[in-house]
């Protein structure tokens, strides 16, 4: 599988916390398929990281179009194929 990194550049601050926790409550059901590598919100506020683990952009670009986040325009997306490296110990 191939790793995508996706930003979820901020939009709509209200919206954001409006729709957080199914947001949350979406990215757990993909996790539990195995397609989430690692996520979490950038903490000046500019918005948040998921990295997919998929074979294909299109099945990303399908997992991005179902977040809460993205169907309720709280957040915009970038979706960029990311070339994982892993620091050696």
């Amino acid at each position: 599988m191939k790793h995508f990194a996706v930003f979820l550049p901020m939009l709509d601050e209200e919206k954001s916390q409006t729709y957080r926790s199914e947001h949350l409550d979406y990215l757990a059901a993909v996790r539990s398929q195995g397609h989430i590598f690692a996520n979490g919100r950038f903490t000046d506020g500019a918005g948040g990281l998921v990295i997919y683990r998929a074979n294909t952009l299109e099945e990303v670009q399908a997992f991005v179009n179902q977040d809460p986040y993205v169907i309720h325009k709280a957040r915009g997306f970038e979706i960029h194929e990311w070339d994982i490296v892993i620091a050696d110990k």
